[in-house]
């Protein structure tokens, strides 16, 4: 999606891109295709944004799909037997906007509610800084329970940020929870794509193809030399020769790219800083409906989110499947217990869980399953590893980077590779000679109350 953004925007600039993608369709870790053991087809993992995501709307709005994300205000949290706890937005003008529904909620207690109140009153004013301190940390000290953290803190954060909370830095931590649950109402609507990744990713390859540009498939770079005037690339073993060189690739792959300079042995060092975390995903049909909620926050188990993808695809819901059984993706974020086991075992433990939460399973038949891991994920939003993130412009003055891991400001979301694609389009165009421009657009304004903090 970095490297999707940066050549659309470019492209819209007027520049000629040419886009080089190693696998045979569009969208990278945000992809879909059609799974040879079930003849389905499923994404790599569920993706979802929120309304605070402007640059990731404004690319959806570039590439022509806005009309393709369904929209929801209530989040209906789970606990082992089915009992739901349903958090949305009232009248009351923001960070009060759902308290309402918070003090309804049955999944909490009385002292959990006044325990997650006076520390959102703590990150209501702004960002804390990075002294080094993990989330669950700050949380302990600022006199959470174990239930708020487990069924709150942990249950939002651990989706958001793909990381556990005693390994996320506070700033980050704060970011999700100001955007997301306090500055407005509208930021924190959740959005869901209601076709497959690679169809909604798709469109920005014929965006870039409409302004003379061009896609090469099955086109990894394997490794790219500065010129004088220019940038050589080597793709498939072929050199080819550009202008400029934007290098929308994972930290790990662009590693193993850099060339024997200066400025590239500094970023190996940086690079050298990340790790990463895996998400898990558990792909399950069966014969018939077992519930009748589109999604579903998990509490107290080690499957986290329920899509029901049967109602939430459109062509599934056009073509009548959506009436007859059900096909469901389980998340689990952060899954390294998952890692080792085997996909029988994953299976396994996420149906018997699943049978907690939805009494409809009980009686259901699974007719096929799946189960697809993403091991290196994300990056990990550790305490001090923003130091370590990279300008677009390290490798310049022609060769620039993306990646939700370079510095963006915001977390390993859409919405921060998005970010990523375009601050790196927009050193690219400032350094060719457009000296305004500018693709990034504002953040989302805060209302009610949060006015005060802007």
């Amino acid at each position: 999606m970095a490297g999707l953004a940066a050549g659309c925007a470019l492209a819209e600039a007027g520049f000629r891109v040419t886009l080089f993608e190693r696998r045979p369709y569009l969208g990278g870790r945000a992809s879909s295709y059609q799974h040879p053991g079930t003849g389905e087809v499923v994404d790599n993992c569920q993706h979802v944004l929120l309304g605070c995501c402007t640059n990731l709307l404004d690319f959806y709005r570039r590439a022509g799909v806005q009309d393709k994300i369904r929209w929801y205000e209530k989040l209906t949290f789970l606990e082992p037997g089915g009992r739901a706890s349903v958090i949305a937005p009232s009248g009351l003008p923001a960070p009060l906007h759902t308290a309402p529904s918070f003090l309804r909620a049955d999944c909490l207690g009385f002292r959990d509610k006044m325990a997650i109140s006076r520390a959102m009153l703590a990150l209501a004013p702004s960002n804390p800084a990075d002294r080094g301190e993990s989330f669950l940390d700050w949380l302990k000290r600022h006199g959470q329970t174990e239930r708020a953290i487990e069924r709150f803190w942990k249950t939002i954060l651990v989706s958001a940020l793909n990381e556990d909370l005693n390994k996320v830095s506070v700033p980050y931590a704060a970011q999700v929870v100001r955007e997301s649950f306090l500055k407005s109402a509208a930021a924190g609507r959740m959005g869901i794509p209601t076709v497959p990744l690679t169809e909604l990713y798709s469109t920005a390859g014929d965006y870039i193809r409409a302004r003379g540009g061009e896609v090469q498939f099955r086109a990894g770079v394997e490794s790219f030399r500065t010129e004088a005037v220019g940038v050589s690339v080597t793709t498939n073993g072929q050199e080819q020769e550009f202008d400029y060189l934007v290098l929308a690739v994972p930290f790990d792959v662009l590693g193993r790219m850099l060339p024997d300079t200066p400025a590239a042995a500094a970023l190996a060092g940086a690079l050298g800083q990340f790790s990463t975390s895996p998400i898990t995903g558990i792909h399950l049909w069966f014969d018939r409906q077992i519930s009748d909620l589109d999604h579903a926050v998990l509490l107290d188990r080690t499957i986290q989110w329920m899509f029901h993808k049967s109602r939430l695809i459109e062509a599934r819901e056009n073509d009548g499947r959506g009436d007859g059984g059900s096909y469901v993706e389980l998340v689990v974020s952060c899954s390294r217990s998952l890692v080792e086991k085997s996909k029988a075992e994953i299976v396994e433990l996420a149906v018997k869980e699943a049978q907690e939460f939805f009494p409809g399973a009980r009686e259901a038949k699974l007719l096929k399953s799946t189960v697809i891991k993403e091991v290196h994920a994300t990056y990990s939003p550790r305490p001090g590893i923003d130091q370590y993130r990279p300008q677009p412009e390290t490798l310049g003055p022609r060769v620039y980077l993306a990646g939700d891991w370079t510095a963006t400001g915001w977390p390993a979301t859409m919405e921060g590779a998005v970010r990523s694609g375009y601050l790196a389009a927009e050193a690219l165009a400032r350094f060719a000679g457009g000296k305004n421009a500018s693709f990034l657009v504002p953040d989302l304004a805060a209302s009610g109350f949060m006015k005060l903090f802007e």
